[in-house]
């Protein structure tokens, strides 16, 4: 997978702001290699969605190497060659759970109506609020995140056109991938304990 690291003047400052209201326990990447770099010592898991093909309605729920995804949209998904979109113009949201996922990225970009990449502005945040826009003209363009402290929940993503913000684009994604931890037996044990005694206490 190759990364482009074209990035307009316009895209660094509204990634900059985004990047100021983040919370600093989330490091953002648009380089694959430091993405892996740095969680190396995490399991990895990876959803190319080749095993999709068609229309979907939302919510859109798979399974990838132990994560459950969860995606959902206001007109749900069109996935062809790999390629998960949006139906209609608009955002996508990815939420994940099965296991404590704390690293994540994607190749994200915008599209038209016949499933072809459309350049402009691409805004992908995590939940808590950390993001990364970047102008994107390839479908290979890499954003990642890193958490060192709480899992990450979710991931969002929203493209539109530039410099005109009209029309918005389907937001699309390949290659989503996960760096995760899947909790020690004896954890799972415990936290099942723990809702025992809660129980027996009330």
């Amino acid at each position: 997978m190759r990364s482009s690291h074209c990035v307009s003047l316009t895209a660094l400052v509204l990634s900059s702001l985004i990047g100021s209201s983040a919370s600093a326990a989330i490091t953002v990447y648009n380089d694959q290699g430091l993405y892996q770099v740095a969680t190396t010592s995490l399991s990895q898991g990876l959803e190319n969605f080749n095993a999709y093909s068609g229309n979907y309605s939302s919510p859109l729920v798979g399974v990838a190497d132990g994560v459950t995804w969860t995606a959902t949209s206001n007109s749900g998904f069109t996935i062809n060659n790999g390629q998960m979109s949006t139906a209609m113009p608009g955002s996508m949201n990815i939420a994940f759970s099965g296991v404590d996922v704390y690293g994540v990225y994607g190749n994200f970009f915008g599209t038209d109506a016949n499933g072809n990449l459309a350049p402009g502005l691409v805004i992908v945040q995590l939940a808590n609020g950390s993001g990364l826009t970047l102008y994107v003209d390839n479908p290979n363009e890499f954003f990642g995140f890193v958490s060192n402290d709480a899992p990450i929940l979710s991931i969002s993503a929203t493209a539109q056109s530039f410099p005109n913000p009209n029309p918005v684009l389907r937001a699309s994604v390949d290659n989503l991938g996960f760096s995760f931890v899947i909790p020690a037996p004896g954890a799972v044990a415990l936290l099942g304990l723990a809702g025992l005694v809660s129980r027996r206490r009330r």
